[in-house]
């Protein structure tokens, strides 16, 4: 552990002095700062002069005392910088009069009466939130500690602050110590006020955990929830959630124990957190809903506004992306982050209307040996498209069990959908803006997501811990050549005996044409029913194959595991063909492709059954159906065409695609054709060596390392 020299010097958690003198200089300087500057001013002057409430806490997220408190921790925050950059008593004083209000209160609390989980708060309805407000109070006190007078120091810190620490540190001391964004807040808020009141106690508790062995605490968060190239366990979602105490804590610790060096620690690991993140952002900013995720969460949320400030700083501008992403965000910290941050806003000429999106990988796990998440990206800004392909581990309480799942987005939009979660954030009357019911129930189930179902059973048969003990295996993937991208992975033990292995090629052909070719392979000694899911966002146009739909009355999929939730729209039985379904997203059309060989059932769904209270989206799927033992799945999803409503104009509306054939499929190799506008694409691929220096030769063909791809007998490039 690192020795222990705290100063005592005030303010020195969100800036210390000679950087909130340099702020006042540079805010007529920098317009974004003084913008930034002027909009917090407004929010806090208008308080000014009146009663400020402290209710006693009753209601869940979305109700009064709930945001109440959530209000007053900002304000209480706001009002600490304005007083160090203006020298107003006045909001000194507010901040002081609250302190005192909660220092009267909180000493009285007890469970809250809304609280629903182990982790149970005094202020809010659940210790997360409670830990907020420690985060922000404890930097609020410290921006007014200089206009204190001891008197006023003892009651705040005996009695705002020391209940709601021995509350999370004793009370809830696992809950403190768990390894989670929740317990990221929770050692932010207890070490940040423990900077502010000089508490040594506190520091050693944040950094090192409850009983101070290192086994827990902020450092074991930095070292337990990334993955060595910064890939946050619990998916990019959560990544922006646990960024801003990350980042406000060591920000802390930068200016208090600067001999931790904790922008260095575990190689940069904060830096390449907040850039994986970044990268796991569709071109709206929005953050791919990878696991337990709201879809309308984006890189302009505080939670980024507050990262980005602090890494220019502290990384010295090493990543010019970032000033894309704070273009956009309009606004900045008022401290040394956000002042340079505007500094390279007003001089930097050309900056980039889109972020630098690449085709990425990234492992899961602590060592990097936790399977992982590939997005391989093709084209550019408006005409990006993104592959999702997750083999990650479970993702601790937040995971999905979606093993070898895809989705697809393409220029802006969501085609190929993840339901993210169940929830309402904020929304009193949907269960207090908790999660619902139907995040456990549907959401995080398999059939929610674009990857196989096996005998209508979730993965681990929905079993968290049972899931937390495996990841997916990546096999190999070659992503440097941008017309032709691959990833495989495999994943044997989400259901017991049948092993599943699925291999995506992201393809660009010479015409241009975008084509997502998806290889699922099935390994069984038993027969069993395969369910493949594509959860698609868009208006059916057509399909290739009759269907029978429910016109008058709808009966659901089934009874559980997800299937409860899901309308069965329409059903069809094909044999031995090529089995063809067009939709239409925005102006563009998409086309899924799957050989169907001897017989399969064909589902058109949309949630929404078994939900009276109607929390669900109701959202389509197409849900292709077949039983076996071995099975070799070739499906297409297909790029193409344009719809133009305001000219009444469409183009390449119908799929390219007319035949798929399978030369070769056994458990060493998998070769295939499709026609594409009338030419051969060809793939074969080995299914037990994937050496990159081995040479294999099958039905005529030879080739060298794991897979083989051509167009018109040319290779891709």
């Amino acid at each position: 552990m690192f020795p222990v020299c705290l100063q005592a010097q005030h303010p020195v958690t969100f800036f210390n002095q000679a950087e909130s003198n340099a702020v006042k200089k540079d805010l007529a300087r920098f317009p974004v700062l003084r913008t930034s500057y002027g909009e917090i001013r407004k929010e806090v002057d208008a308080w000014l002069g009146k009663d400020v409430d402290v209710p006693v806490p009753k209601d869940p997220a979305g109700g009064y005392t709930h945001d109440q408190h959530k209000a007053n921790y900002t304000l209480m925050f706001n009002a600490g910088i304005l007083y160090n950059l203006t020298g107003n008593p006045r909001y000194a004083e507010m901040v002081r009069t609250l302190f005192l209000k909660y220092a009267t209160l909180n000493p009285t609390l007890k469970m809250h009466p809304q609280a629903t989980s182990s982790s149970p708060g005094h202020l809010f309805w659940q210790a997360l939130n409670d830990a907020n407000w420690l985060v922000y109070t404890g930097m609020a006190y410290d921006l007014i500690y200089n206009s204190l007078s001891p008197a006023d120091r003892k009651t705040i810190e005996a009695g705002a602050f020391k209940p709601e620490v021995d509350f999370i540190t004793k009370d809830l001391k696992s809950w403190f110590n768990l390894i989670h964004n929740h317990g990221v807040w929770a050692c932010a808020g207890v070490g940040i006020v423990g900077l502010a009141t000089n508490n040594k106690d506190y520091v050693d508790m944040a950094l090192y955990g409850s009983d101070k062995s290192g086994k827990s605490g902020f450092l074991a968060q930095m070292n337990g929830l990334f993955s060595p190239d910064g890939y946050y366990t619990e998916g990019p979602y959560y990544v922006r959630y646990a960024i801003l105490p990350f980042y406000l804590f060591a920000n802390a610790l930068q200016h208090a124990r600067p001999e931790l060096g904790i922008f260095n620690y575990r190689g940069e690991i904060l830096r390449k957190a907040l850039l994986a993140g970044l990268q796991q952002t569709n071109t709206d900013g929005a953050f791919f809903p990878i696991n337990d995720a709201m879809k309308e969460k984006d890189y302009t949320s505080n939670e980024l506004v507050t990262a980005i400030d602090i890494a220019w700083e502290m990384y010295k501008g090493q990543d010019k992306g970032l000033l894309v992403v704070a273009k956009k965000q309009g606004h900045v910290l008022l401290n040394k982050g956000g002042a340079s941050l505007a500094a390279a806003l007003a001089t930097t000429k050309n900056i980039p209307a889109g972020y630098p999106y690449k085709t990425v990988e990234y492992m899961d796990g602590v060592k990097g040996d936790e399977g992982g998440v590939s997005f391989l990206r093709s084209g550019s800004n408006d005409d990006l498209t993104t592959v999702i392909y997750k083999y990650t581990s479970h993702g601790l309480s937040h995971g999905h069990f979606d093993k070898l799942n895809i989705s697809l987005y393409d220029k802006g939009h969501e085609i190929l959908t993840d339901y993210g979660s169940v929830r309402f954030v904020g929304v009193e009357q949907k269960w207090g803006g908790r999660y619902l019911a139907e995040n456990k129930t549907y959401a995080s189930q398999t059939i929610a997501h674009s990857t196989i179902v096996v005998d209508e059973r979730s993965q681990f048969d929905a079993n968290e811990p049972a899931s937390e003990k495996y990841h997916s295996e990546k096999l190999f993937s070659a992503i440097s050549n941008p017309a032709l991208q691959v990833i495989a992975a495999k994943e044997d033990h989400a259901y017991d005996g049948v092993q599943l292995q699925r291999t995506l090629y992201l393809l660009r052909l010479p015409n241009g044409k975008k084509l997502l070719t998806d290889i699922f392979l099935t390994r069984s000694s038993q027969e069993h029913q395969y369910d493949l899911p594509f959860q698609f966002d868009g208006q059916l146009i057509s399909t290739s194959f009759k269907y029978k739909a429910a016109a008058n009355s709808q009966e659901a999929m089934g009874k559980k595991n997800g299937y409860q939730f899901l309308w069965k729209e329409a059903e069809a039985t094909v044999n031995d063909t090529l089995a063809q379904l067009t939709f239409l997203n925005n102006r563009t059309y998409y086309s899924i492709s799957s050989l169907v060989q001897n017989k399969a059932s064909i589902f058109l769904t949309r949630t929404g059954a078994n939900d009276p209270d109607f929390n669900l989206r109701h959202e389509p799927a197409l849900i292709f159906r077949r039983t076996g033992k071995d099975l070799s799945i070739v499906n297409v999803v297909e790029i193409h065409g344009d719809f133009d409503p305001v000219a009444e104009f469409s183009t390449n509306s119908h799929s390219s695609i007319s035949s798929i054939q399978l030369l070769q499929q056994d458990e060493e190799f998998t070769i295939a054709t499709i026609t594409v506008d009338n030419k051969k694409l060809l793939i074969a691929q080995c299914n037990n060596n994937v050496s990159a220096t081995v040479t294999h030769s099958a039905k005529g063909i030879n080739w060298t390392g794991p897979f083989y791809v051509t167009y018109d007998n040319q290779p891709l490039h």
